[in-house]
């Protein structure tokens, strides 16, 4: 064996099937789809690292495009370790900025290369004065999203408005007013010789396009590519893709349909649910064994997006569990979301006391403004969290100038009477909060929800004067304050993908919410499918989804999450005081999986047998006969009908299952803890093989 060979061997070590048929396709076009947890990195760099110590190809001639530095410096640091030192890997960004510095001198004849604008935010807003808008932070943020979706999808200025209705986007102004801001601010960056990082990919394009040397040196200098997380990619970023390749073939994309949630930046999975139509002899490997969540969460996530439709369900991956089992997911309802808050607060304190790091705890939301009230339990409960993507609660803008306007209004008389919401609502109008129906656009939403949360709040406390609500508001900011080293994370599910926990929380699973009010196009419902599908494949080992049935205490009713019929129908809240029901609830709410197949059951019927009713029945038939002639006797014994001892499809069940302890007879829906009591050990030895006469005490028939 050469060193090439033995170096080869090594970097095919360890490898599953499918991993190791995506390492070593031949050179062309290949795509992995890559289920979450399948181990898509470890694939794309074996098979850089394969490629380059096999000398199949020089690792100066590749360059690995991803979406973070972050990613992409992982990329690099695996690849050295595997000796494929050389490699490029960059983002779509940095590996387009450094072409377009590089080559500048030539394609500005002299001139100096446009400064780059690092935000937006400052040229939107001189952009709005133009067309007679005015535009706070919050409104820029938002102009400036539509006007970067709108470059990303390669729309003009004068396109915006016919190219916005047909996406069905919600701009935070009218669309035409939206086109006009767009125009004013590209006129503002070519005045001022400045460009934006859609301008700079525009520009390493049309180099490469217009060009024809600088497309010869680049095609010389990158001759193989690879594409991480390509459901990613947006029109723009696909097009400076296909002017590096140039016509060549020789490219590898990774990606996962079922995690496409960023449709709203212009990110499309056409082009990886496309791949094999474009590219009719490309290599297709599904990674399907998920190394990281236990079969249980596994079971629950491929149900989910089992009911996907649309394009990007084309390629769906069932994912395969390889892990030890686990504990069940564990779904919960609760009367109002401050309950639901605090009870997952109570389950972070069990979960590090019981010796899990507060770090590998997440709890996952749809919007920003819900952690306030996560934040606010966990510090209740001494448990230290840390906020990831957003700023804490008390520390964004709107809430710090809020809480001062609130502040000011307690200094003045109170009008006799007012409840406590009113005089919040009145003093948040006054700095521009209007109560009614949310504004367009993302950041002007989250605003409106955050402050729609302290509104919220003041229904809740028991505070009844404005400065007493002030006073609340300033403790529940003091002990969020606490310096923290680590702490359990709270993120947003957009937030979350990429990263895994041993614990994941996922909350306010409620209709509005998730999915939310404004997925009004089926569209945006399945992208909303796919958020949940992304948050429940976070989990390693412990899974619990939850939602309040009302926003606060007494609120209007609110429905389940359509994605978990699971939720659907649990009528008493698994929050009750009662334990009984409590472990009612829990038995509802659990997800059972057929033992056949592995789907998710949920009809009462199916989960009781343990089996889908179109998979194969094991009944043991003479058990059954046996189970009953028992009921039977037992039955005229107690002087009542036969189903009051056992129903029929309870004694089916019994006679698939064969419940051998009085652990997996409980497991039987309908066989509770007085039925255990009564009947447990004549059920579990008639199972092992005992007559009816032995468990009854009757003399064998004649």
């Amino acid at each position: 064996m050469t060193v090439a060979d033995d170096a080869a061997a090594q970097v095919l070590a360890g490898l599953d099937p499918e991993q190791r048929a995506a390492v070593t396709a031949p050179a062309g076009p290949v795509c992995i789809l890559a289920g979450a947890g399948t181990g898509k990195t470890r694939a794309i760099t074996r098979r850089i690292a394969y490629r380059v110590v096999s000398g199949e190809i020089d690792p100066r001639r590749i360059l690995a495009v991803t979406f973070t530095a972050r990613a992409a410096g992982q990329l690099r640091e695996r690849l050295a370790q595997l000796g494929a030192d050389g490699v490029q890997a960059r983002t779509f960004h940095a590996a387009g900025l450094r072409q377009l510095r590089y080559f500048a001198p030539r394609l500005l004849a002299g001139r100096q290369m446009p400064e780059l604008v690092d935000s937006k935010a400052r040229l939107v807003t001189l952009a709005a004065a133009r067309a007679s808008l005015r535009a706070d932070r919050t409104t820029a943020r938002d102009l400036a999203s539509e006007i970067e979706w709108a470059k990303a999808n390669l729309v003009e200025p004068g396109e915006y408005a016919a190219a916005a209705v047909k996406a069905q986007r919600e701009p935070p102004f009218e669309a035409a007013k939206v086109g006009e801001v767009f125009t004013a601010y590209e006129e503002l960056k070519r005045a001022r010789g400045l460009i934006d990082f859609e301008d700079m990919l525009r520009a390493a394009v049309w180099g490469i396009e217009e060009h024809p040397d600088v497309a010869e040196q680049i095609r010389s200098q990158y001759r193989h590519f690879v594409v991480d997380e390509y459901q990613d990619v947006n029109p723009l970023q696909q097009r400076l893709l296909d002017a590096w390749l140039g016509g060549r073939r020789d490219l590898t994309v990774v990606g996962d349909a079922s995690q496409t949630i960023y449709s709203f930046t212009g990110a499309s999975a056409t082009y990886l649910v496309d791949f094999p139509r474009r590219f009719r002899d490309a290599v297709v490997v599904r990674l399907v064994r998920d190394y990281r969540s236990t079969p249980q969460v596994v079971t629950l996530a491929n149900n989910v997006i089992s009911q996907a439709r649309g394009g990007e369900a084309r390629l769906r991956v069932a994912l395969q569990g390889q892990r030890p089992p686990g504990p069940e997911p564990d779904l919960r309802i609760f009367s109002d979301e401050p309950a639901e808050a605090a009870a997952v607060a109570a389950r972070c304190r069990e979960l590090v006391a019981a010796g899990t790091p507060a770090r590998e705890i997440a709890v996952l939301f749809r919007t920003n403004a819900q952690s306030q009230a996560y934040e606010e339990a966990l510090a209740e409960v001494g448990v230290p969290a840390v906020v990831t993507g957003a700023a804490r609660f008390f520390e964004r803008p709107e809430v710090r100038q809020a809480t001062m306007a609130l502040r000011a209004a307690a200094k003045s008389p109170p009008v006799p009477d007012e409840p406590l919401p009113a005089q919040v609502t009145e003093a948040l109008v006054a700095t521009g909060w209007q109560p009614d129906a949310p504004p367009g656009g993302g950041a002007a939403r989250e605003r409106w929800e955050a402050l729609a949360a302290l509104v919220t709040l003041a229904e809740e406390v028991a505070s009844s004067s404005l400065a007493d609500f002030c006073a609340e508001l300033a403790r529940r900011e003091a002990i969020q304050h606490t310096p923290t080293v680590e702490g359990v994370t709270l993120a947003s599910l957009h937030s979350a993908k990429g990263l895994e926990w041993d614990a994941v929380f996922l909350v306010g699973l409620a209709e509005g919410t998730l999915p939310t009010t404004y997925a009004r196009t089926d569209e945006a419902v399945e992208e909303e499918r796919r958020l949940l599908y992304v948050g429940i494949t976070r989990a390693r080992q412990w899974l619990w989804l939850s939602y309040g049935q009302s926003r606060s205490p007494g609120g209007r009713a609110r429905r389940p999450c359509r994605f978990l019929p699971q939720l659907a129908g649990s009528a008493a809240a698994s929050d009750s005081g009662d334990p009984a029901q409590r472990r009612a609830a829990r038995r509802r709410n659990q997800v059972v999986a057929c033992r056949v197949c592995g789907a998710t059951l949920f009809a009462g019927a199916d989960r009781k047998l343990g089996r889908c009713p179109d998979c194969p029945s094991d009944r043991d038939e003479e058990l059954y006969e046996r189970l009953r002639e028992w009921r039977r006797v037992v039955a005229g014994e107690q002087h009542v009908p036969a189903y009051v001892v056992f129903t029929d499809a309870t004694m089916a069940a019994l006679a698939e299952r064969s419940p051998q302890t009085v652990a997996e007879l409980s497991a039987i829906g309908g066989i509770g803890p007085r039925k255990i009591e009564q009947y447990g050990e004549a059920v579990i030895a008639l199972v092992a093989g005992a007559s009816v006469a032995q468990v009854t005490n009757l003399p064998p028939p004649q």
